[in-house]
């Protein structure tokens, strides 16, 4: 280890900054977050340096440096473009035995600036030892999105309960094990909604008596494949499940990212192939959330576009369990911008509708009068089994059989196909083309634009989410 990772108290410390230009305004920024007593050097100051002076955040000395400029000092930055006064900095404050930093040049640092991911008071510091920074960055940029925001005022809550749970618990496997069961209740989801009020309270009632697991559903929209079109909070919550209840159309490179030690339930749901019926899945969750479980409902799409999830949430509303909703890229939005087809253009489309080719056995026919009107896009779910229906019944209702149409199958996913041609020969392009579910029918207009804006699976597709980290300078 080159470097000890300490983390250093500045409240009113005396630190120097020797510079006057863009990079020592940015250690000075730093140094204000920690309420350092910041002073720079340098002949000239550029007019950010001049404005926070003028405010009194900062102290300006407009002069050459020289060593009575280091007493008293706890640190030291050396921020000019001048490498024989970068020198000087490092030599004179090195002999007196205070920490210095010359800005981009590792050797003459006797500290270093790690990448900071900043969740107040929760900090983590990231260091490469000032041999690649970029790496270092890198991961931070990888840690910002598995750290969620609320973790700052939830460690600011518990923090203010320390002295009291000291009081209560005289051991310190019973505090522990305290703070265990804290961190495993509601107490997390109330602050992460804003609400920490009702999470004080039910601290308070924590600590007077015997915490019993509660159980809680987050019901999630995985979006249509790619593992990148997550939103953060479904990372996030994915990683806190229990268990996880999850479709066939949630893919595997999704399914890889859940909390490594939760319990699995697949509930399948593929056309054809209802493993699990609806009102036992929605039982499941109700029962393994009454045992005190978190349990991840994770759908593809969005749970509330063709996803049932409105009739999981009312039977949990019903028995009064505690859930989140976590919206999805519906497959229209994610399969359509992957096949470079814009679901509105005002040269194309005004209007969009989606519809789903899979209802009730009892349900309604759907008003096709008002879905063969022309400049609208029509992104039809599920509708790989019914394309001839459809076919038959735009066109009846007066659709052009010339409409364009789009037939995307694995949007998003590795193995996109999209077929393109017209609404007259729909359910025959379907046929020949072989098209297995999922597959997403767009019809309108706006699907011969797919030629001129394809971007997806032209080449090889390099996933960010997943790219390796290692070999970067």
């Amino acid at each position: 280890m080159q470097y000890l990772p300490i983390f250093t108290k500045l409240d009113d410390k005396p630190v120097l900054v020797v510079g006057g230009g863009d990079v020592a305004l940015r250690k000075c920024r730093a140094f204000l977050k920690a309420r350092a007593a910041v002073t720079l050097i340098a002949p000239e100051f550029c007019d950010e340096l001049i404005a926070l002076a003028d405010s009194n955040e900062i102290a300006l000395i407009k002069a050459y440096f020289n060593e009575q400029h280091l007493d008293g000092m706890m640190l030291v930055i050396a921020a000019t473009d001048l490498e024989d006064v970068n020198a000087q900095v490092f030599e004179l404050a090195n002999a007196r035995n205070i920490f210095v930093n010359v800005v981009d040049d590792q050797p003459k640092c006797s500290f270093i600036f790690p990448s900071i991911v900043d969740r107040d008071p929760i900090t983590i510091a990231i260091s490469s030892a000032g041999t690649a920074p970029v790496l270092a960055r890198r991961l931070r940029e990888k840690l910002e999105t598995l750290i969620p925001q609320h973790i700052g005022p939830l460690a600011t809550l518990v923090g203010s309960f320390r002295d009291k749970v000291k009081q209560r618990f005289k051991h310190f496997s019973d505090r522990r094990q305290f703070w265990e069961s804290v961190f495993d209740s509601s107490v997390v989801s109330k602050v992460q909604s804003g609400d920490t009020i009702s999470a004080t309270e039910q601290l308070e009632q924590l600590l007077d008596t015997k915490p019993e697991p509660e159980g809680e559903v987050y019901v999630i929209g995985a979006g249509p494949g790619d593992p990148e079109l997550l939103t953060l909070k479904a990372l996030q919550l994915m990683q806190q499940a229990d268990i996880v209840v999850y479709d066939y159309l949630v893919s595997d490179e999704i399914m890889d990212l859940v909390r490594r030690d939760a319990d699995l339930v697949c509930v399948g749901k593929r056309l054809g192939d209802h493993s699990v019926a609806q009102e036992d899945t929605n039982q499941m969750l109700v029962d393994f959330a009454k045992q005190g479980k978190k349990v991840c409902r994770i759908k593809g799409g969005d749970p509330f576009i063709y996803g049932r999830g409105g009739e999981e949430i009312q039977i949990l509303a019903a028995n009064k369990i505690s859930y989140q909703i976590v919206p999805g890229i519906t497959a229209a939005a994610g399969c359509s911008a992957y096949a470079g087809i814009p679901l509105t253009h005002r040269d194309h489309a005004q209007a969009i509708q989606f519809i789903t080719g899979h209802c009730k056995k009892e349900g309604q026919e759907l008003d096709w009068q008002s879905l063969a009107k022309p400049n609208q896009t029509l992104a039809i779910y599920m509708g790989v089994i019914k394309s001839p229906h459809i076919q038959a019944q735009l066109l009846k209702y007066g659709r052009g059989a010339d409409t364009p149409v789009a037939i995307i199958e694995n949007g998003t996913r590795k193995d996109q196909r999209v077929v393109t041609g017209k609404l007259g020969e729909l359910a025959d392009l379907i046929e020949r083309h072989s098209v297995i579910s999922p597959a997403l029918l767009i019809i309108g207009e706006v699907a011969s634009l797919h030629e001129q804006l394809h971007w997806f699976g032209e080449k090889a597709q390099t996933s960010s989410f997943a790219q390796p980290i290692t070999g970067v300078a």
